[in-house]
């Protein structure tokens, strides 16, 4: 059987993206960065999706980015509130360079289990604006592989599966529906409370909200 790396962060986009290659017949390995996230309640719900998804095996990578900061999401800068980021502004929640950190060690991890894909649940269109979501990067990144790895000196390229770079955020909550998804097992939240519960008015929390009523579906995080 195949096998994919995913990345796996919890939200409900990595477990549909997860849950799509599954589908299709991949063996799943899961990879979790706990990168000094604020959000770290995330890093409980990956623990439930992996169940969920029935993985061969979750690695869960610890890697702290706070010592960098430069974002909202690691640092003491105030995550944005009640409003969506215009078009071609980058919000202040993006982590600089964190989907090229998160595939690199996906592809580290990809070449020891020979596996054929990485697997990673970016969206280009109902996203907060940022620039390693896009369609562009992710082709960028295989070309990458090709040439930065044993396997792809070989002749074996890599492949990265974005199953929903083209999906809004209601097409990807209706599919995760059809395969049978349990989003009460998500987060989403980038500000979230002590008690893990959403703070529903940060970017993330709106464009759940956004496409769950699209979607005409109600969010089991918040029945």
């Amino acid at each position: 059987m195949a096998r994919a790396v995913v990345l796996l962060s919890g939200g409900l986009d990595s477990y549909t993206a997860a849950a799509v290659a599954r589908q299709e017949g991949l063996e799943l390995y899961a990879l979790t960065v706990n990168y000094g996230q604020r959000h770290a309640r995330e890093l409980s719900a990956a623990r439930a999706v992996a169940v969920a998804l029935g993985v061969v095996r979750q690695v869960e990578l610890a890697l702290d980015l706070t010592q960098f900061g430069g974002s909202a999401l690691t640092s003491r800068l105030d995550v944005p509130k009640d409003r969506l980021p215009e078009s071609g502004e980058i919000p202040v929640t993006y982590v600089p360079a964190r989907n090229t950190i998160f595939l690199s060690l996906a592809l580290a991890w990809a070449e020891v289990l020979d596996a054929s894909e990485i697997v990673i649940g970016v969206n280009a269109l109902d996203y907060s604006g940022y620039p390693d979501c896009r369609p562009e990067f992710v082709r960028a990144f295989e070309t990458l592989a090709a040439l930065a790895t044993r396997a792809g000196v070989h002749g074996r390229s890599l492949r990265v599966r974005t199953p929903l770079i083209d999906l809004s955020k209601a097409e990807i909550i209706r599919l995760g529906v059809s395969l049978g998804l349990d989003y009460a097992l998500t987060h989403s939240c980038y500000d979230p409370g002590p008690d893990g519960r959403p703070c529903a008015r940060c970017d993330s929390c709106l464009l759940r909200a956004k496409g769950f009523a699209e979607a005409g579906l109600p969010d089991p995080l918040l029945i």
